[in-house]
């Protein structure tokens, strides 16, 4: 199985971990809700993977930019690098990584 194909059920793992830490830590059900929906469209991607593997790397591109746009709103609500300013770079590089991936094919 190709790198990047694996990356996005890693990057999914990790989004699914930090909503379930959100929801443990401060009882966040709008965390738990937003990290479980998040890995289950990026679960989506990589199972779409095993079809059109551009494909899915453009679906877990878009899926990451927007949760990059999500952790960007919050870190700057709250400017604390944990846990939203570490999302918002782990975000940002997936969806860079993930969008010139299936770009470049």
């Amino acid at each position: 199985m190709p790198l990047p194909i694996v990356l996005i059920l890693v990057y999914a793992t990790i989004v699914f971990v930090g909503g379930l830490i959100g929801y443990l830590k401060a009882g966040s059900k709008p965390s738990l809700i937003a990290g479980v929906v998040s890995a289950a469209l990026l679960a989506g991607a990589f199972w779409m993977s095993r079809s059109n593997g551009v494909l899915a790397l453009a679906c877990a591109a878009g899926i990451a930019a927007l949760l990059t746009v999500v952790f960007l709103i919050r870190f700057l609500k709250t400017r604390a690098f944990m846990p939203s300013g570490m999302m918002l770079a782990l975000s940002l590089a997936a969806a860079v990584y993930f969008g010139c991936t299936a770009w470049l094919g």
